[in-house]
């Protein structure tokens, strides 16, 4: 199963009334994550910063009509943190590198009032993957 759009789980959000039921949402993302090697859980692929354990592997295709696109396989430890890295990726994943770096995610985060409703060390967390995905994304413009 693929992931939504960035515009998709904005209008799927704004149907539930408490944070509970959107924070089902988010989980259900994460389980929608395609499975991640055991290879890859490795300490380069680590993301500092979070309190949980997140893997980041990166790799690259191309597309046809926009050049080489970059993809991300992705890992954690706790499934809210999945659900997170679910949201990051339906906004960065398949992306060219040009577009990854424009894409705006704090505007998204505020779109879907995430970030006050995260712990201050989650939302650390979430924008060190933020910052290590755009670092790759940095690297390959």
């Amino acid at each position: 199963m693929s992931l939504p759009d960035t515009e998709e789980i904005v209008e799927d959000l704004s149907f539930f009334d408490d944070w509970e039921d959107k924070y089902k949402y988010i989980i259900d993302l994460g389980k929608s994550l395609p499975s991640f090697d055991d290879v890859w859980r490795t300490p380069e692929r680590l993301v500092k910063g979070c309190q949980s354990s997140v893997w980041i592997q990166p790799g690259s295709e191309q597309d046809a009509t926009r050049g080489e696109v970059l993809i991300f396989a992705v890992d954690s430890d706790a499934i809210i943190v999945r659900g997170l890295l679910g949201l990051v990726l339906s906004a960065l994943n398949h992306k060219t590198p040009e577009e990854i770096l424009a894409f705006d995610i704090s505007a998204f985060f505020e779109s879907l009032d995430l970030e006050r409703h995260l712990s201050p060390t989650r939302g650390n967390g979430l924008r060190s993957i933020v910052n290590r995905i755009k670092g790759i994304a940095q690297a390959a413009a």
